[in-house]
């Protein structure tokens, strides 16, 4: 099963993204951000179980990332992904980190959210 620090470990090694705690009321939430542009890329959260589609008391931990909007309807009839929780749900998705999905997959939407906040080339000015 993977772990937020498996994630963190994960993108400080191929991004050099340190996690950023923004809010005292959510200590456990950890933004991570591209360092070309500072937009998010990933969020790791400690939410409700209902509020990861399962219908259970508790917590789980899970990682919201940026995805393609035709991938995220496939994404969803799929265990253990869920609309993305808080943030916009036709360019995001909730993966929940309990071991449902595999930790392969995990990484392929944090490297591909990565990539879909990179900043863009500057257009060449025409003369």
């Amino acid at each position: 099963m993977i772990t937020r620090q498996d994630i963190f470990d994960y993108v400080n090694q191929e991004f050099g993204t340190e996690p950023e705690y923004l809010w005292a009321k959510f200590p456990e939430y950890a933004v991570l951000r591209h360092s070309g542009n500072g937009k998010w890329y990933g969020i790791v959260m400690n939410i409700p179980k209902e509020k990861a589609g399962l219908n259970e008391s508790g917590s789980v931990d899970v990682i919201d990332v940026k995805c393609d909007p035709v991938l995220i309807g496939s994404l969803l009839q799929t265990s253990g992904y869920f609309p993305a929780y808080h943030m916009n749900k036709s360019g995001w998705i909730g993966i929940r980190l309990d071991g449902s999905v595999p930790e392969k997959d995990i990484f392929y939407l944090i490297g591909s959210s990565y990539e879909i906040v990179r900043p863009k080339p500057k257009a060449s000015k025409k003369r």
